[in-house]
């Protein structure tokens, strides 16, 4: 009797009903939280040895010691009212305006993009071109059109978010399986009634994917064009302490900075599985524990 008659004769058991098993193994079983400490303290460690044996000149990269001290600093001049943070909420208006006006253009572009044929091949080419070139050269131009105020950092920060959200919602709209166009067909549903009622929610995990890659292009957009074309945000004061030789406290204001860019990545994501509890992402998201 061959291996395969043998294996056919036998009684079928319960290890028969399963498909596939995934095995986890013993990193993946530590808590999220665990790990992340883990990266973090390699990481300060690494920065402290550099520091320490004198690889790098301490005039470029201070101390972890220097840089909590100064992030302490920062952290107390805001809370008490100081001067950082007017220049706080100034970025953080820039950041908010720039995310709203990218929401705005990047959704119209996308659907425009992924409902019609004109916008797919007459739109979408010259976005993808505009993607390509150098966004930051364009900052100085921006600067020119609308002046010194906030209106400038607004433009570049919602210009550098725009493209992932054109791109997620236009993809998401062509997410939509073919069982399910046929059967709005056959519905006899209007074009309008195919986009709000089935290709939208069905393009909500893509689209929501290009409102996280936004959300920190956003961010990446206020602060360069403050760097290039003034301002009284953190990006002022970044400027101010890098000219000054004052690495300590550029640091802490990146530091602080990123914490703004965490918190508008966590607020989407907390916004997604809202709205789009149904989907469940492989890569989890920072608000998961």
């Amino acid at each position: 009797m061959t291996g395969l008659e043998r294996i056919a004769d036998r009684a079928p058991t319960a290890e028969d009903d399963t498909v596939w098993t995934v095995h986890v193994g013993w990193l993946d079983s530590v808590p999220r939280s665990i790990q992340m400490l883990f990266v973090f303290g390699v990481f300060v460690l690494a920065w402290d040895l550099i520091t320490r044996f004198g690889l790098v000149s301490p005039i470029i990269l201070p101390t972890p010691g220097e840089t909590l001290a100064d992030m302490i600093f920062v952290g107390e001049n805001i809370l008490t009212g100081g001067y950082m943070l007017p220049a706080l909420w100034i970025t953080l208006k820039e950041v908010f305006y720039g995310f709203l006006l990218a929401i705005a253009i990047g959704f119209s572009l996308g659907v425009i993009v992924g409902e019609t044929a004109f916008g797919e091949r007459a739109i979408m080419p010259y976005l993808v071109a505009i993607d390509t070139m150098p966004k930051v050269a364009f900052a100085p131009l921006f600067v020119a059109w609308l002046g010194f105020d906030i209106d400038s950092k607004v433009a570049l920060g919602a210009f550098i978010a725009t493209f992932p959200i054109v791109v997620g919602t236009a993809a998401g709209l062509h997410a939509a399986d073919t069982n399910s166009r046929n059967l709005f067909k056959t519905m006899g549903a209007t074009r309008w009634q195919a986009l709000t009622k089935m290709k939208l929610p069905m393009a909500l995990p893509q689209i929501f994917t290009g409102l996280k890659i936004g959300s920190v292009g956003v961010m990446a957009g206020a602060i360069t064009a403050e760097f290039l074309g003034g301002g009284k945000g953190f990006g002022e004061l970044i400027r101010i302490a890098a000219s000054q030789l004052n690495t300590p406290r550029v640091f802490s204001l990146i530091f602080y900075l990123s914490f703004v860019g965490l918190g508008l990545f966590a607020f989407v994501t907390w916004v997604q599985r809202r709205f789009v509890f149904w989907h469940k992402e492989r890569v989890s998201a920072l608000t998961e524990g």
